[in-house]
């Protein structure tokens, strides 16, 4: 309790000291602070309101003097240009998360008491001097010793390798600072109502989630093997190996890589690296990650991307630090792709009615105000040649305009805005005149198409087939029940809520049609819906189909 309160005063010290409660919006807190601060309110307010730049710089100095939680905040603040100022978050993105490493005896003794066996055992040469030390973890190289080789669990990898081990004693430290972040969030939403337009408790929230997910290895090990595996073969990203059996919570062994990073631009040309294919590239696995996986890397700054030059007409990207990766829902990634065409073909009227059908904004939205807020925003953009217009920022923008209208906090599509930040940020400094429209719209018209392919939705006809076929003894009860109007009550769906009834309708007719179909086109010799089925039989699986993939939507 005492360290808390001690913890807490040095908090609040740091940020009048920096004058941070000039962020705040109008308010009487505000204009109380400034009198128990001892400055003139109105001069002060004015000096530093009328220079962005220097309470941008401020925010940044009292994040780095606050410690490494906070660093790590900022760090994810910086991505937030819906809420913050561009001044403000151009200078959090600067924060960096270099901190001394801790001793190498005690990141020994860690690894074997992690591993249950003596170090020597596990490496042939352990290298005492970290690679890279950051707030959460460090990193040392290493070689697996030849009896770990000859185990045949990992043979025929390469020996080098990098452990990144978790910081001893850092789960209290995070825990005491997120404890202390909740009550300042919830205490600044209670006492600034104008504040809750910021989402502070959930801003909160979501880092916290972030952050301990890093304090996780087993889950990074298990990002990296999906990015890994999503792009087997493939020449255009490569994922290091993960040693499996050299993976705790607190400790991670994984291939050793060698490339040129990615914004050593020098060190590219050099190589002979084309710069335009490269900027290409990096957009092309966005896309790709997001709509054909739906699994996307979402910490991909510069100190995270390397490239293998060793082909360097054909290079390749090589993505480390896999803690960090986001994933949609099915629905939000189909409407996202949908929002994303209208947005390219500019339909503001289309793109607000899918935002208000997603449920991003409220279902009282006037589409016509929206569409037409959406349209000032996004018109000036688009009078520039496409090859000059920032998609992410057009984006940004456009999440900044649908805020207004009360747009809900979606942690995963401001992942997603993250990494689209970061790789045309990335594709401009390797390409200044780098497309991504003309990168993405094939991509993303492609992938549409494929949703409703014949083999897409019969593969998912076949996925849920078996699920249907057990309603089938219910159909007679569902039947009469949905003919005599009598409100869907089965045992399945009895904590559905009103608003719900039309599904569980359209799910009755749906089941009912697929029993009718199956049958009246069931037929020994010919199989099930034969090519010779009743034309009824087709039009009743047609209907089935149609409801329930509307119902997926």
């Amino acid at each position: 309790m005492l360290l808390n309160l001690k913890r807490c005063f040095f908090i609040i010290r740091i940020c009048i000291k920096y004058k941070l409660y000039l962020l705040l919006p109008k308010s009487w807190l505000k204009t109380l602070i400034c009198l128990v601060s001892g400055e003139s309110f109105r001069k002060k307010l004015n000096e530093h309101q009328a220079n962005d730049k220097i309470l941008a710089e401020n925010a940044r100095k009292a994040m780095e003097q606050l410690g490494p939680i906070f660093i790590k905040f900022g760090q994810m603040l910086s991505t937030r240009h819906d809420l913050l100022s561009i001044a403000l978050t151009t200078e959090l993105a600067m924060l960096q998360d270099n901190v001394p490493g801790f001793d190498p005896n005690i990141a020994k003794q860690l690894i074997e008491k992690e591993l249950k066996k003596p170090l020597d055992t596990c490496f042939a040469q352990f290298d005492d001097t970290p690679l890279a030390s950051a707030s959460v973890a460090q990193i040392h190289t290493a070689k697996l010793a030849s009896s770990a080789l000859s185990s045949g669990a990992i043979e025929n990898m390469p020996t080098e390798v990098v452990v990144k081990v978790i910081r001893p004693d850092i789960l209290p430290v995070i825990q005491q600072d997120l404890a202390l972040l909740k009550k300042i969030a919830r205490l600044v939403n209670t006492l600034v109502p104008e504040s809750r337009r910021f989402y502070l408790p959930t801003l909160v929230e979501d880092y916290e989630a972030i952050l301990l997910d890093e304090l996780d290895l087993t889950l990074e090990a298990a990002n990296a093997q999906t990015f890994a595996d999503n792009f087997k073969g493939s020449d255009l990203l490569y994922v290091p190996k993960i040693y499996w059996p050299f993976v705790t919570s607190n400790i991670m062994v994984s291939e050793r890589i060698y490339g040129v990073p990615v914004n050593d631009l020098d060190a590219l040309q050099k190589a002979g690296v084309s710069m335009e294919l490269l900027a290409e590239r990096g957009a092309e696995i966005f896309f790709t990650q997001v709509f054909r996986d739906n699994f996307f890397h979402a910490d991909m700054h510069p100190g995270n991307i390397f490239v293998d030059i060793s082909r360097p007409e054909l290079p390749r990207y090589i993505a480390l630090d896999c803690a960090i990766a986001g994933r949609l829902s099915k629905m939000d990634l189909w409407l996202l792709g949908k929002q994303l065409l209208a947005l390219m073909d500019q339909d503001y009227e289309a793109l607000a009615k899918l935002m208000v059908h997603a449920g991003w904004v409220p279902k009282d939205t006037r589409i016509h105000a929206f569409a037409n807020a959406l349209s000032r925003v996004c018109r000036p953009v688009f009078s520039k040649p496409l090859s000059e217009i920032e998609f992410g920022q057009l984006l940004v923008n456009l999440f900044a305009t649908a805020r207004k209208f009360n747009l809900q906090s979606l942690p995963q599509l401001m992942l997603l805005e993250k990494t689209l930040l970061h790789v045309e940020g990335l594709g401009r400094q390797l390409y200044p005149d780098l497309d991504i429209w003309k990168i993405g719209r094939p991509l993303l018209e492609s992938w549409l198409r494929s949703q409703y392919s014949p083999e897409k939705v019969f593969a998912e006809f076949e996925n849920k087939l078996p699920l249907w076929l057990t309603y089938l003894p219910q159909l007679p009860k569902l039947i009469t029940e949905s003919i005599e109007g009598k409100v869907f009550n089965h045992s399945i769906t009895t904590e559905l809520k009103p608003s719900q009834t039309g599904n569980c309708n359209r799910n009755i007719l749906a089941v009912t049609s697929l029993g009718f179909a199956a049958i009246s086109a069931y037929d020994p010799q010919l199989g099930f819906l034969g090519w010779d089925a009743p034309l009824i039989s087709w039009l009743a699986c047609g209907l089935g189909l149609y409801l329930l993939i509307r119902e997926e939507r």
